[in-house]
């Protein structure tokens, strides 16, 4: 017999709860990149972090030139990048990926030169094998997809004694030969990067090390910086910033806040008479145009 419409609705059983809701997706993995030419330390860097809930590993490399094709081609979140590697080492291959991803070093090489360029060339962070434990490790990842730097020990005292013996500005050659197949050049902007599909020029012309010097001959005379009046801090701070270094990197490094760092740069800037970093690294490296209305 049909239902009655005028019949009252029926009340659902006192048991059956709320209509269940649609399950929420799953959270998007954050994708990682594991550059090293250690097999052993690639599968195990690739067990620990594909371990976590939020981490994949989705392609390794053995060299940088692999790196830069694997990070191309999968376009990660994070890019782990050893230092020395065979064919194009780290550093060489360093400009290239930070066009591509947040890259976090992860080696042996501790040397103060070694620190302060992979940072200069765009490093998210640094570790040094043996310092930091597994979860810190994890944490340094995802720190890194997050624009948040890291570093350990011996990587944040070298950069600091890099730092102090105020050799920043300078390029100083590197040791056995890292980064010589970087040309003297810039690295190339970003919009210059190949897309997936299209070759990889970005890393085209990089040959493995070969004992070439990027050093040039001829001198420049040093700039009077005294004239500017900065504090010892001050004078670390716009090392740092020379350097190449953002904000974030250069509180990390001096185990200061962001908004020290400002505070710092504001000063600088004032005493520099420079309204922009670029204008400010210039007149510090003494490379800024004369300024014909001003006594120097």
């Amino acid at each position: 017999m049909p239902d009655d419409p005028f019949e009252p609705a029926r009340r659902p059983h006192p048991a059956a709860g709320p209509p269940a809701l649609p399950a929420a997706p799953p959270a998007a993995r954050l994708r990682v990149v594991v550059a090293d030419d250690n097999p052993v330390v690639r599968a195990g860097l690739g067990v620990l972090l594909s371990g976590r809930a939020d981490i994949q590993v989705v392609a390794e490399a053995a060299d940088g030139r692999e790196a830069y094709e694997k990070t191309l081609h999968h376009r990660p979140d994070v890019v782990l990048l050893d230092v020395r590697m065979p064919g194009v080492d780290g550093i060489s291959a360093l400009p290239h990926l930070v066009g591509l991803a947040p890259v976090l070093m992860l080696t042996y090489s501790r040397e103060s030169e070694i620190v302060h360029e992979a940072l200069r060339l765009g490093a998210g962070g640094y570790l040094v094998h043996g310092e930091f434990t597994a979860d810190q490790l994890v944490q340094a990842v995802r720190d890194t997809r997050n624009g948040r730097a890291n570093f350990t020990a011996t990587a944040a005292d070298a950069l600091l004694a890099h730092m102090r013996h105020g050799t920043a500005p300078e390029r100083v050659p590197l040791p056995d030969g890292l980064g010589a197949a970087l040309s003297t050049a810039p690295p190339p902007p970003v919009h210059h990067l190949s897309r997936p599909g299209e070759p990889s020029e970005g890393l085209s012309q990089l040959q493995p090390p070969v004992g070439q010097s990027s050093v040039t001959g001829g001198s420049v005379s040093p700039p009077n910086r005294q004239q500017y009046g900065l504090s010892s801090r001050e004078v670390e701070v716009m090392d740092l910033i020379a350097s190449g270094m953002s904000n974030q990197q250069i509180a990390a490094t001096c185990f200061i806040s962001e908004k020290t760092v400002k505070n710092h740069i504001n000063r600088i800037f004032t005493k520099l008479h420079s309204t922009t970093r670029s204008e400010a690294i210039a007149r510090w490296l003494g490379t800024a145009p004369r300024d014909p209305g001003r006594h120097r």
